[in-house]
């Protein structure tokens, strides 16, 4: 009995010392993660809006507001999570940096940024998180891209035969459901970019 009360007081000590250490190295790493975080953010708006001068929060974006317009459209699957406003030296709109969330991804969530110009061009798409299969999924940031920017359509759509008009995406080889998600993100971002441009009602 007491060899048995010792080593149960000795598992409890071990126990509480390594969740004392665990959270100690939560606390030393939550800054420096968040910090990282949030200069990947930064980053990718100037990836994505590269004539921007800064960028600002859009004031009076709501995410239930944001997912309602998509559950509206048909976007289930997809998200806003950010919306930034760009502006150039001279305090203009530029347009705005909306932040998708897709969960369609192949192994989870798929997490990007897209630029889009107040008259509807995509400047760019900069993936933030994303975990597919390597070689295959992976290489969104890499092949699929690319392919929406300096584009001025209403919604994407992808294939596996060749692009030939300018809404078409070339999905990459053996990644279908990546090729998907990005390109209904994409859909759903330019979706909510016309409830801002028309001043909230994306049917006008």
């Amino acid at each position: 009995m007491k060899n048995m009360l010792k080593d149960a007081l000795i598992l409890m000590a071990i126990t509480l010392v390594a969740g004392a250490f665990l959270g100690l190295v939560h606390e030393i790493t939550k800054k420096p993660i968040t910090q990282q975080q949030e200069k990947a953010k930064t980053d990718a708006y100037a990836e994505v809006f590269k004539d921007a001068d800064h960028f600002t929060v859009m004031e009076g974006f709501d995410t239930d507001q944001a997912l309602s317009v998509l559950h509206e459209n048909n976007f289930d699957n997809e998200k806003i999570t950010e919306v930034m406003m760009a502006f150039d030296k001279n305090q203009q709109l530029l347009g705005y940096v909306i932040s998708v969330d897709s969960t369609e991804g192949y192994s989870g969530d798929i997490v990007f940024s897209m630029g889009v110009s107040l008259n509807g061009t995509i400047n760019g798409v900069s993936v933030l998180s994303i975990s597919e299969t390597a070689g295959l999924g992976m290489n969104a940031e890499e092949l699929l891209a690319p392919q929406f920017a300096g584009k001025n359509v209403d919604q994407f759509s992808y294939t596996k035969d060749g692009a030939t008009i300018e809404s078409q995406i070339d999905a990459i080889s053996g990644a279908t459901i990546t090729t998907k998600a990005v390109t209904e993100g994409v859909n759903a971002g330019l979706v909510y970019f016309r409830t801002l441009s028309t001043g909230g009602n994306e049917n006008d």
